[in-house]
């Protein structure tokens, strides 16, 4: 719960915090080096919330003291921003961030350089960091304190975005971790300086960006970043979708639409309730511990597959707008949409400096993202369909199950057809439990390999071995084949069929 008026900000650090201050604190007093925390850690601590990065101001070059900290500490260098002097160091295990920057001018003067009044505040390190701190040792001369108890994110200055435009989703993010609203001038700074966005570096886009995906409630967030006027300054491929009308099972157009996919894909991982459905939508869904494991699982540092499947609902009708056609009916259509939109999204998030393991999981949501509904068009998909589908999606056919869900959802909102969408549900539960129980259904175990079909039945080297081996393992995950010696007859079977077809079409030449 937060303090309700200014006297009730005190601060407090908590244990291991003050360990690692202390040693921070002393390193840079053995160094000789003025140094202040700053920013967030602070602001946190006066909230009495528990955070894991801390802020440091130093009267030295950042990216110097910062790799020589990184030494002492034991934790991994980072060159955050060297264009802007910010230098980080990772800790083991991930679980402490610790970022230098260098202090411009005297304590206040660079405190005026900051970006909202609730992280220009300072305390100065020495030698020795207290469990408690008195507020009497706190530096505000922006009244930081007071926006805190307004629950207000609030610009240090009418030039704060200018000086840094990565504050532009910063304000935005800061004010969804904290339940905060942004203040109204703040607001039309934002609007002002959007278009400056483009500027930042692709790592701290993503940084700021995956923040945002993290929390709950990010699909109104980014509905917000789009009426600043940020999130199409920020990914221009979307803009082109805003007004593009869909056939009329659509509630919304291809923009609103995708936003609207992230609210659903929140909705159906059980972080956010949905105003267009309740919980009959949500009782017939599957879920489970395993699940929200998965869900929970880290794709690259910062990243997990939850924050990724909302990227993906994001961006998976980002090529709509070029590839819409209209038929001889009068229907809207978007043939190739899909594969069109994973080279988009990919591109896009190269852009922004993802990681390849990122890009890779989102370009095969994007480009898969209709597959599940083409498993089976009557009754529960055959267990052949389901091995081709986790075949051709690997590590993305659960995330894309939901995805296909919450595409569902955010295209009939309050006018979902109940009974087809708990057949929709049935089918996703059906395959679910048979990729989880059935291991064999998605790997089939080897029982012949490439050196079997040479030696045993003379076949040459080449892409036809590879051929058989994928028929072979088809027939296994539909339950037909199960041993070594059934694999064998199958492949003699199959060898004899191809012997048989050839000697027919070498006839039909002749004659």
């Amino acid at each position: 719960m937060y303090p309700q008026t200014v006297e009730d900000l005190e601060l407090s650090i908590n244990p291991d915090a003050s360990r690692l201050l202390t040693s921070i604190s002393r390193f840079l007093a053995e160094e000789g080096i003025p140094s202040y925390l700053v920013g967030g850690f602070v602001r946190d601590m006066l909230l009495g919330r528990d955070t894991a990065d801390i802020d440091i101001a130093v009267a030295s070059d950042a990216l110097t003291i910062a790799r020589r900290a990184a030494d002492v500490l034991g934790g991994r260098y980072i060159p955050l921003d060297k264009e802007n002097g910010i230098g980080r160091v990772v800790l083991p295990a991930n679980k402490w961030y610790i970022d230098f920057t260098t202090l411009q001018g005297d304590i206040d003067h660079d405190l005026a350089r900051r970006d909202f009044t609730i992280d220009a505040m300072a305390i100065q390190l020495d030698k020795r960091v207290e469990i408690t701190l008195s507020a009497e040792r706190l530096i505000d001369p922006f009244n930081g304190r007071d926006d805190l108890r307004r629950r207000v994110v609030r610009a240090v200055s009418e030039t704060a975005f200018e000086a840094d435009a990565a504050r532009l989703i910063r304000a935005v993010r800061i004010a969804a971790e904290l339940d905060f609203s942004i203040d109204g001038d703040t607001e039309a700074l934002i609007r002002r300086d959007c278009q400056l966005i483009t500027g930042v570096a692709g790592e701290r886009i993503r940084e700021e960006l995956l923040r945002l995906l993290a929390l709950s409630g990010a699909g109104p967030r980014l509905a917000y970043l789009d009426r600043l006027g940020v999130l199409t300054a920020l990914i221009p491929e979307m803009l082109p979708a805003r007004g593009v009308d869909q056939p009329t099972v659509h509630v919304w157009d291809v923009f609103d639409h995708s936003i609207q996919t992230v609210s659903t894909a929140e909705f159906l991982l059980r972080e956010e309730t949905w105003e267009h459905a309740g919980e009959e939508v949500l009782s017939t869904v599957p879920w489970s511990a395993d699940l929200k494991q998965h869900f929970d699982r880290e794709v690259s540092s910062g990243s997990t597959r939850r924050s990724m499947l909302k990227l993906s609902a994001l961006l998976h009708d980002i090529a709509k707008p070029q590839t819409r056609t209209i038929d001889d009916d009068g229907r809207a259509r978007f043939l190739g949409h899909p594969q069109e939109g994973a080279a988009a999204a990919a591109d896009i998030l190269e852009r922004l400096r993802f990681s390849n393991k990122e890009i890779k999981l989102v370009e095969l949501l994007v480009r898969y993202h209709l597959r599940p509904t083409q498993m089976s068009h009557e009754d529960f998909p055959t267990r052949r369909a389901i091995y081709r589908y986790f075949r051709d999606t690997g590590e993305a056919g659960v995330d894309l199950l939901f995805l296909c869900l919450a595409d569902h959802l955010a295209t009939r909102g309050s006018y979902l057809d109940l009974a087809q969408w708990q057949e929709h549900t049935r089918m996703v539960e059906y395959v679910l439990t048979k990729h989880l129980e059935e291991e064999n259904l998605s790997v089939p175990p080897k029982l012949i390999d490439g050196h079997d079909l040479i030696n045993i039945f003379r076949l040459n080297p080449g892409p036809g071995v590879g051929e058989i081996l994928e028929a072979l393992r088809e027939t296994q995950a539909a339950g037909e084949v199960t041993t070594r010696q059934q694999a064998l007859d199958y492949v003699k079977h199959l060898l004899s069929n191809q012997t048989q077809v050839l000697r027919s079409e070498s006839t039909q030449e002749e004659k």
